[in-house]
Formats: C-alpha cells, structure tokens, sequence
C-alpha cells in the first residue's frame, strides 16, 4: 500500500498531479491542509476527480466529508488522546504514533496508524536525523491495526522499509519536495511491485 500526504503548502497544479498520482495506482491520499478554509477545501476537493473521492482522507474539515464521498479521517496524536475519533462510528479511521510501544497498544478500532520518523525526514530538515524506528518494528505485536511507515522515505530506499514488519509506506517529501512527483511515484511503485 502506498500513501501519500499532501504537503500543507500550495502546490502548483496540485489537483492535475493528484489525478496523475491516482491513475498510476495511489491507494490513498491524505489531505493535510490545516490553513484552508472550508470553502477552499470544498473547492480543492472538487477539483480531485469524483473516481477518486473514496480515496481519499481528510486530516481536518471533517464536516467538509458531507459534501463528498470521503469516508476516511486521521486524527493526530492528541486527537486520538482526547478520543475525538469516538464520534466517528463505521468510518476508516488512522492516526500518528512516533514509536512502536505506543502503535502496540492501539485499540482494534483504528484501521492503520502512520509510525515516523522512519528516515530523516524530506520535508522537515533536520527531523528524525538517527531515528531507530525502522530497527524498533522488530517489536511490532499489533497486527489489529496496519502499521505504515512515514518519514524519508523515497524511490531508493523503499524496498528496505518494505521488508521491515510494515503493512504499507507514507510519501510526502519525495512527492511535494520534487519536481517529478507523479515519476517519483511510478519509480517507487515500481520498485514495490518488482
């Protein structure tokens, strides 16, 4: 499985890129856009093809979801800790853990959880610089939930994070910080299915 994270900031020609993403075989997108408005995010939402609605998870705007046919939502950390999932009954639900204790001890309700930083992470310079995480899924006894690993991950280094005990990988930096996203992901999707 191969997610991507937008990045928060404006993207040019973001929705065509997505479409691309989507018709070469991304499983799902998370959208993470805190600064919109809910109008703008309506707006961005339609201009992702309607094929592709199921597919997609909101990170916020959560009410926005009435609109479309979106039945995913990630909670952070402190989301999950103050159980504002609970009002979300019968949807796919994921959140955030940065250590594989705290991923053990998720309850059956949560359908995956992203683990980072796996890597130094693309994105954030300087974040997850010696991260043990990779190493520390060794650890792993929580097959209720599908552990996806997020945080520097890119088309040379995805096949090591792939063997670990992961269900799934999270791009965001080698997508966003990249003028070739959609041939960034054809290169790791490759490199999965080979």
């Amino acid at each position: 499985m191969i997610i991507i994270i937008t990045s928060e900031k404006e993207i040019y020609n973001e929705s065509k890129i997505i479409n691309e993403l989507f018709q070469e075989g991304l499983d799902l997108l998370h959208i993470r856009k805190p600064l919109m408005s809910s109008d703008v995010m309506k707006d961005f939402i339609k201009s992702i093809d309607v094929e592709f609605h199921q597919r997609l998870v909101l990170h916020s705007h959560y009410d926005v979801a009435n609109y479309f046919n979106i039945s995913g939502f990630h909670f952070r950390e402190i989301d999950r800790q103050n159980n504002i999932h609970e009002f979300f009954i019968d949807k796919i639900i994921s959140t955030s853990v940065h250590d594989i204790q705290t991923f053990n001890k998720l309850k059956v309700k949560w359908n995956y959880a992203f683990i980072s930083p796996v890597f130094q992470s693309i994105s954030k310079k300087g974040y997850g610089k010696g991260s043990n995480i990779l190493n520390d899924i060794k650890k792993r006894d929580n097959q209720n939930a599908k552990l996806i690993a997020l945080g520097g991950i890119h088309e040379n280094n995805i096949n090591e994070v792939l063997k670990s005990n992961v269900d799934g990988v999270a791009l965001l930096g080698a997508i966003w910080e990249n003028n070739q996203p959609v041939e960034i992901f054809k290169k790791c999707r490759k490199n999965i299915l080979s």
